[in-house]
């Protein structure tokens, strides 16, 4: 049996995975499967994959059924860059406003109605879709789409989740954790697991240590349209550690979903041992 592994086809998990494009059979007990977050976290839930650098806020989904890396995560010093909010309005003007919210994270949409309702005291209008729409008074967007978004400069304001996150909470936001399923945790799996997160670790070494032919390898099978000079630079805003006070800040995040209605509880987080 293999260990599938969801694979998330934007630049923000290039240090994760730029090691296996076209060196999947460098890789034999792994199959990878490529879709958004949103994909991942339905695949996990259902058990089509055994884990992915998923959706932060798919652990609280479904209490139990997963475990965190204990030191893998995709979090930011300040700014992310790639979870935004573009609006036409300054964003204490956005009750009753349309807000499109991106389809491919929820975790993302969670913080944004948390930011939203919890810190700004705002009840917009909320509908989904994937790309903003010259109608909407304001458009949430993730990934490679939001870097985009940044060039096109189509709204007069733009508000960075990661930023918006630490000033209100002054630590850094969790916006992506490995999760596991425990069933990848039987022992005809476990081998091949621990294998597989070791060499995930190394790779963000190997990553940081030369990311300009890492980021040739991942940009060979996943281009974007983004000048290589703010690719790299990307880079330098991210964060892969999963230090104790960005765990504080997941468990800080689950309160807060729950408090709303966002998900029914906020579980205990448990770590890969």
């Amino acid at each position: 049996m293999t260990l599938r592994v969801g694979r998330i086809p934007f630049l923000v998990c290039a240090p994760f995975f730029f090691n296996s494009v076209g060196r999947e059979n460098e890789f034999p007990e792994v199959d990878f499967v490529d879709g958004p977050p949103s994909a991942h976290c339905a695949g996990l839930k259902d058990g089509s994959i055994h884990l992915s650098p998923a959706s932060s806020i798919t652990f609280a989904q479904k209490p139990g059924a997963f475990v965190l890396s204990p030191v893998l995560c995709t979090s930011c010093s300040f700014e992310v860059r790639s979870v935004k909010l573009f609006s036409r309005y300054p964003i204490e003007e956005l009750s009753d406003k349309c807000v499109r919210m991106t389809s491919q994270s929820k975790t993302s949409v969670t913080l944004l109605r948390i930011l939203l309702e919890k810190c700004y005291g705002l009840y917009p209008q909320y509908t989904v879709g994937l790309t903003a729409e010259d109608s909407d008074d304001a458009c949430l967007l993730i990934g490679d789409l939001a870097l985009e978004e940044n060039e096109r400069h189509r709204f007069a304001f733009s508000y960075d989740l990661g930023s918006l996150w630490q000033e209100w909470q002054g630590l850094p936001f969790v916006f992506g954790a490995w999760l596991i399923s425990k069933d990848a945790l039987q022992p005809h799996l476990r081998p091949v697991l621990d294998n597989y997160m070791a060499k995930l670790e190394s790779g963000i070494v190997e990553f940081r240590k030369n990311p300009s032919r890492a980021l040739d390898l991942w940009l060979s099978k996943y281009p974007v349209n983004l000048s290589r000079p703010l690719i790299e630079d990307y880079f330098s805003v991210l964060d892969y550690r999963f230090t104790d006070e960005r765990k504080r800040s997941l468990d800080i995040f689950f309160k807060l979903a729950a408090q709303m209605g966002l998900v029914e509880s906020a579980p205990p987080i448990e770590f890969l041992k």
